[in-house]
């Protein structure tokens, strides 16, 4: 992380999330703003939506499974330092009041849901909206909490059909 990026680097030691490190987080918080950046994986997820709650105002970045697996091991630390970056240039902050944008018939049109290829799409989609890799209905979530407009999406469905063509 440090190679990747001239900030400070707070680990939260995993999911136990002591109150050592949330005091840590906190006062970094509310002196310059945080990004949630956690492993892509179900314990990140949990850290992700613990400190989301506690931090509503931070910002959130994603790196993917296959960019953040090594030795068969997953976590940020296995990440390219040009992958921290890429994230990081993309975190989103989620909106107080979600929109309604988005609807499970765009996720369809797009081929995001009901597809034997659905969950490989949503993974490119995620990266290149930067909201990460989701299921159906965290991906239509994420889409309406984090401020993704219509010209975003659009814009990467059409990268996602050029890519299959």
């Amino acid at each position: 992380m440090l190679r990747a990026v001239n900030a400070d680097c707070l680990a939260t030691g995993g999911f136990a999330l002591s109150p050592y490190s949330l005091r840590k987080i906190e006062v970094a918080y509310r002196r310059n703003g945080i990004i949630i950046l956690t492993d892509p994986d179900s314990a990140g997820e949990r850290i992700r939506k613990v400190l989301a709650e506690r931090f509503p105002l931070a910002k959130h970045a994603y790196i993917s499974q296959e960019d953040a697996t090594a030795a068969d091991d997953i976590g940020v630390e296995r990440a390219s330092t040009s992958v921290i970056s890429a994230a990081l240039e993309k975190a989103r902050c989620q909106e107080e009041q979600p929109r309604s944008e988005f609807t499970l018939l765009d996720l369809q049109i797009a081929g995001l849901v009901g597809r034997a290829d659905a969950a490989k799409r949503r993974v490119v989609i995620g990266e290149a909206l930067g909201i990460g890799y989701a299921n159906g209905k965290t991906l239509l979530k994420r889409l309406n909490h984090y401020g993704v407009t219509r010209d975003e999406f659009l814009a990467a469905s059409a990268a996602l059909e050029d890519e299959n063509d």
